[in-house]
């Protein structure tokens, strides 16, 4: 890839950064960029789906396998620290994730596909909405354009600060945790905060489901019955001091590598609420959000990924553990063997979600060759 294009692609990422930082499935700039972009650079068949997604589609002469490959394209809201002059114009939403490099890493894939096709089977490059809330991958794969297509293989990579700039991290079986968030609403009844006798408060609930929690937490990211819960909010009556709280709610995410491990704890939480609520004679509802499923890497699809390491003589690092975090590609590799891997953003490079961060457009080309290789591998 020649050295004009690369500072093309720079430019580009920096634009996106600056330009067209939206929300979950708010990205309807930023497809409109990315399909302008492509009617520009590709001869490939460009599809629109769930709504802000984006499909390039490239055909080789022979048949083979069809292979996706995605890239996410969503910001934060998170208010960007830095002072570059591609700071996000948005003073409340930011690249913070590096989904601007991610996208430019899909088209620089589209650049290499133009300059030396593959004769065989089909490509799919797909840019996709709402990844950030969990809901991104669901509407992709519930199009109907997307359930008319079989596919072979997926494939996906995220960028990842703390590790060394343009190492090839890999791993077999879990590569990202199970998270779901879980909303308990408790409706009791309010009273005189000088007779709480006559209600029936919430809180005291919530003060035992917060001590339960602890006795089922098992944070050890090395164990297989792994299982985190982590309460990210709450809220309990009204600033009246006069007025015992009749009300709450309390916000918990939950993350494991086993789906089994999931359920069987999760009940034994619910179940116990359930306990508490009928003691304090308090009403309890539940509802589930951002819900991600576990990135399950296929061997032999990990297998491509390392070879393809090996091809371009990257600096490679086998994972020992999955990440704590949630990615939604992981609703793909449920239904199709795949896989998702890392490219290390530098060891000095801040942490993702940090309000200072920025995607290091460094391991653009690198990411792009290899996702061109696995590609070329797998066909």
């Amino acid at each position: 890839m020649n050295t004009d294009l690369e500072k093309e692609l720079s430019l580009l990422r920096k634009d996106f950064h600056k330009n067209y930082a939206e929300r979950s499935g708010r990205e309807f700039k930023t497809a409109e960029r990315i399909r302008t972009y492509l009617e520009a650079h590709s001869s490939a068949r460009i599809i629109a789906l769930a709504e802000t997604g984006t499909m390039a589609i490239y055909k080789g002469k022979h048949p083979g396998k069809t292979i996706l490959l995605r890239a996410d394209i969503d910001a934060l809201p998170i208010k960007e620290i830095n002072d570059f002059e591609h700071r996000s114009v948005d003073p409340e939403v930011s690249h913070k994730c590096g989904h601007d490099g991610h996208t430019t890493i899909l088209l620089a894939v589209m650049h290499l596909l133009e300059k030396q096709p593959l004769d065989k089977g089909t490509i799919l490059l797909l840019w996709q909405p709402a990844e950030e809330n969990g809901m991104g991958a669901k509407a992709v794969i519930e199009a109907p354009f997307f359930q008319s297509l079989v596919i072979d293989e997926a494939y996906a990579l995220h960028n990842l600060p703390g590790y060394p700039l343009q190492q090839l991290l890999y791993k077999e079986g879990a590569f990202t945790a199970n998270v779901k968030s879980l909303v308990i609403t408790l409706e009791g009844k309010t009273a005189h905060a000088a007779e709480p006798e006559h209600g029936q408060n919430p809180v005291y609930a919530i003060a035992q489901i917060l001590t339960f929690i602890q006795t089922l937490i098992f944070n050890q990211p090395e164990a297989d019955d792994f299982y985190l819960v982590t309460p990210v909010y709450m809220d309990a009556g009204t600033k009246d001091y006069g007025i015992a709280a009749g009300s709450a709610s309390l916000h918990l995410t939950i993350r494991s590598w086993s789906p089994d491990v999931f359920e069987t704890r999760t009940n034994r939480l619910r179940a116990y609420i359930n306990a508490v609520c009928e003691q304090h004679k308090i009403k309890v509802a539940y509802s589930w959000t951002q819900e991600f499923w576990s990135n399950q890497n296929e061997k032999f699809c990990v297998a491509n990924i390392k070879q393809a390491g090996v091809d371009l003589a990257l600096n490679m690092q086998e994972l020992k553990t999955p990440f704590k975090w949630g990615e939604d590609f992981g609703l793909f590799t449920q239904s199709v063997p795949g896989a998702m891997f890392g490219i290390g953003a530098g060891e000095d490079c801040p942490a993702l979600h940090n309000p200072d961060y920025d995607y290091p457009d460094a391991i653009t080309i690198t990411a792009a060759h290899l996702f061109y290789k696995i590609l070329e591998n797998a066909l």
